[in-house]
């Protein structure tokens, strides 16, 4: 095709992916919005310019039409998607794709976002593996086991994440320019996966990441009517689920709806990024917008009850679905007495979000679906979901989600040497080809990466000093921590120099660099082959 270069090795059974066809419905996709995805994340950077010399963010003006009209909503919930008291998350790869539509879980999001490393082998066969999974031929043998589809009972509904809108995809070049790593996943899986969906009476349904503003959600929403139109399908045919991960889209959610009204799923409560979003957004401002260490902060957070009621309160006004946030506690079949305690907190969780009305709700791990599922059926009982709770009784401002000073909590030096410990660790599976990662206990994926490193360049640039020991935190504190935990782990098995060398020089980066890089995926991808 002219210009149209596939730079990535063609491996075992890529072709069936990487057909002239798919390819040319991709480049197509990128020329016609290729440029538009460029000039809204210059708006990004606008935006962030304007905060960081004293701005703040409001609920929109020119927008307060669209809130304040009662009359519209969104479409109403697709086959497959009425039903989502337990999604579970993972990457998609293949005892993972097997395990996941087994769980017991009503929908698994399958992820090429921050689960999932962006090895351009890992991208190309996760496409194979939903496809063979919907195919019915998928199978895994690993360590004498063989993982395969049950032959009856329900399987979870696919829920493709496609990686967001900042991403590149540099192993396919269109007019000598990488796609946008967001249409390369979604337009392949639409691609080969629609009409296989249908055929099964559910349909293409997505999560969208990262979103900013209800001008990135149009975006979204014009792809998908070029794309069914491509395929010859009806509008509306596509559903999507936009995960309020970002401080600013938090202003924006009636609104975000609404532009993708024929295609919305509803919106989800992704509170981890939501985190590192608050933290970036505001991160030279470090009086008003500090939060302690990242263990320290809860739900139940003055802020973050803010943001989770406002999520329940808008999707159910407008017939939208409410998800709430990832329960990340990967249980242990070796320590009863630590699943005991986490598995009250993943308890406690569910119970306060099905209590406020979310609908549904993620889990990391198949040994937390019944857990979920257990909490959600007590409040649901034979009903699908909570939309006729419309809480009108829920009443946030601005200021309240502004409100992050009111926070409980330290900065302790316990804290910033768990932050660079995970860190480096998550990193180094992360180059290794691993998105998805067990620390602790708990599933570490890129979007908690990311709160471990900004809040590292918070406390280094706003003069934080530890609570416990008094120290300031500087560069060189960071950098001697960092040498610490390296050392510490080298003496583990298994062990990689390479791996944990690359990991640690790009931590130093992302954490301590005069300038702020958006995303470390950025600069950690340009690391990848």
């Amino acid at each position: 095709m002219d210009g149209v270069e596939i730079t990535g090795p063609l491996l075992d059974r890529f072709d069936e992916i990487l057909t002239p066809e798919a390819v040319a419905f991709v480049a197509a996709l990128q020329r016609e919005f290729g440029a538009r995805r460029l000039s809204l994340l210059e708006a990004r950077k606008a935006k962030q310019e304007e905060l960081s010399a004293g701005g703040t963010l409001d609920f929109l003006t020119e927008t307060k039409h669209i809130r304040e009209d009662d009359s519209w909503r969104v479409a109403e919930p697709a086959p497959g998607l009425v039903d989502r008291r337990v999604e579970i998350t993972g990457p998609v790869d293949r005892k993972m794709t097997i395990n996941a539509l087994n769980s017991g879980a009503k929908v698994w999001l399958a992820d090429f976002e921050d689960a999932n490393s962006p090895l351009w082998e890992n991208c190309v066969a996760g496409q194979l593996n939903l496809r063979d999974a919907l195919d019915r031929t998928i199978d895994f043998e690993a360590s004498g086991k063989t993982y395969a589809l049950r032959p009856d009972g329900e399987l979870a509904t696919v829920v493709v994440r496609p990686r967001g809108w900042h991403l590149p995809e540099k192993h396919l070049l269109v007019d000598g320019e990488p796609v946008s790593a967001s249409l390369f996943d979604f337009g392949l899986y639409f691609f080969h996966c629609a009409k296989r969906q249908l055929a099964k009476g559910k349909g293409p349904y997505f999560y969208l990441p990262k979103l900013e503003s209800h001008l990135e959600a149009r975006l979204w929403n014009d792809v998908f009517v070029r794309a069914q139109e491509s395929l010859g399908l009806p509008r509306g045919t596509i559903r999507a689920t936009v995960l309020i991960e970002t401080y600013p889209a938090a202003f924006e959610m009636e609104e975000i709806l609404y532009e993708l009204r024929e295609h919305s799923a509803g919106l989800n409560a992704g509170r981890w990024d939501y985190l590192f979003s608050v933290i970036k957004k505001f991160r030279t401002r470090g009086g008003e917008f500090l939060l302690p260490e990242r263990n320290a902060v809860t739900m139940t957070a003055p802020f973050m009850r803010a943001y989770t009621e406002l999520l329940v309160r808008t999707c159910h006004k407008r017939g939208a679905h409410a998800i709430g946030g990832m329960a990340a506690f990967i249980p242990s079949r070796r320590d009863p007495a630590v699943n005991e305690i986490a598995l009250a907190k993943v308890r406690a969780d569910k119970t306060r979000e099905s209590g406020d009305g979310f609908d549904g709700s993620w889990v990391a791990h198949p040994d937390l679906v019944p857990v979920c599922r257990e909490v959600f059926d007590g409040v649901l009982g034979e009903r699908p979901n909570q939309l006729d709770r419309t809480r009108e009784d829920v009443e946030v401002s601005a200021a309240d989600l502004l409100d992050v000073s009111s926070t409980p909590g330290e900065i302790t030096e316990t804290g910033l040497r768990n932050n660079v410990e995970v860190a480096l660790r998550y990193l180094a599976a992360w180059m290794g080809g691993s998105g998805a990662v067990a620390i602790h206990n708990l599933m570490e994926d890129a979007a908690t990466a990311e709160i471990s490193r900004s809040q590292i360049w918070q406390w280094v640039n706003n003069d934080i000093r530890l609570s416990d020991t008094g120290k300031p935190v500087t560069r060189e504190l960071v950098e001697q921590i960092i040498a610490e935990e390296l050392a510490a782990i080298r003496e583990e098995p298994g062990y990689d120099d390479t791996l944990f060398t690359q990991a640690s020089a790009l931590f130093a980066e992302v954490a301590l660099d005069e300038d702020f890089a958006d995303f470390l995926t950025l600069p950690a991808y340009a690391r990848m082959p």
